[in-house]
């Protein structure tokens, strides 16, 4: 579905991603991660078209996208839930959902909040309660809601995990799971490498804006130098 060749991304003179590809393949969850500053966020933003590509090339279903707008990659199917969730405070809930869909016919929209809301029973509870006046959690909850009202066909999820409580997180990870058993395919960046390479099939391990590692997440889980770098376990010798 998604192929992305040699991708370099520049903030002025500094090159936050270098020379990077990957790929996600329909139906899957691919996973990009690796330590704070390694350029997931900038790789996932190129793909959405939130900053422009220097170099490189960007396919979807083999159209290339490369120089396609935010909002048309929007139309092809290609949605972003960003890093810190960025809800919309000053809404209600509803209308937060509503927003999400803001491309879709009006007749399908209120149909696909009550399936939102059923997913997500704490926004319905809410739905004429201020975004900003939610938890943490619920905010997420909310940005991914709003997300999937869009009907994406490739969801591009930043940091879902982020600033969340472990109860929490584990919520999010298993509303992951089921949307992938449901045929999303899913774009995961995601800082917590052993919760990502639980949900994914295949993964990327970037540092300092290069993939220097990747392969099926079963595999990457046990790798020594994957969990002594990234799983937090140290390996010690024999001896």
């Amino acid at each position: 579905m998604l192929e992305v060749h040699d991708l370099t991304v520049s903030y002025g003179p500094i090159e936050a991603v270098r020379e990077v590809s990957f790929r996600v393949e329909a139906g899957a969850v691919v996973s990009l991660v690796g330590p704070n500053g390694a350029g997931k966020t900038t790789a996932l933003n190129a793909v959405s078209g939130v900053i422009p590509a220097r170099r490189g090339r960007i396919l979807f279903e083999g159209r290339d996208i490369t120089r396609m707008s935010p909002h048309q990659r929007v139309s092809e199917g290609i949605v972003q839930i960003p890093e810190g969730r960025l809800v919309l405070a000053g809404m209600t809930v509803r209308e937060n959902l509503e927003m999400g869909a803001y491309r879709r016919p009006r007749p399908e929209i209120a149909a696909s909040i009550d399936r939102m809301e059923a997913r997500f029973p704490i926004l319905r509870e809410r739905s004429g309660a201020l975004a900003g006046t939610l938890s943490g959690g619920e905010q997420q909850m909310l940005a991914i809601a709003r997300g999937l009202m869009a009907k994406p066909r490739l969801l591009l999820l930043d940091e879902p995990s982020l600033g969340l409580a472990p109860l929490i997180v584990r919520l999010i990870f298993e509303i992951i799971r089921e949307l992938q058993a449901g045929g999303q395919t899913i774009l995961l960046v995601e800082q917590n490498a052993r919760q990502a390479l639980a949900v994914s099939s295949h993964a990327y391990v970037m540092e300092n804006g290069k993939v220097v590692l990747e392969g099926p997440a079963e595999s990457l889980t046990s790798d020594p130098a994957v969990i002594s770098s990234y799983l937090g376990q140290a390996i010690s010798s024999p001896t």
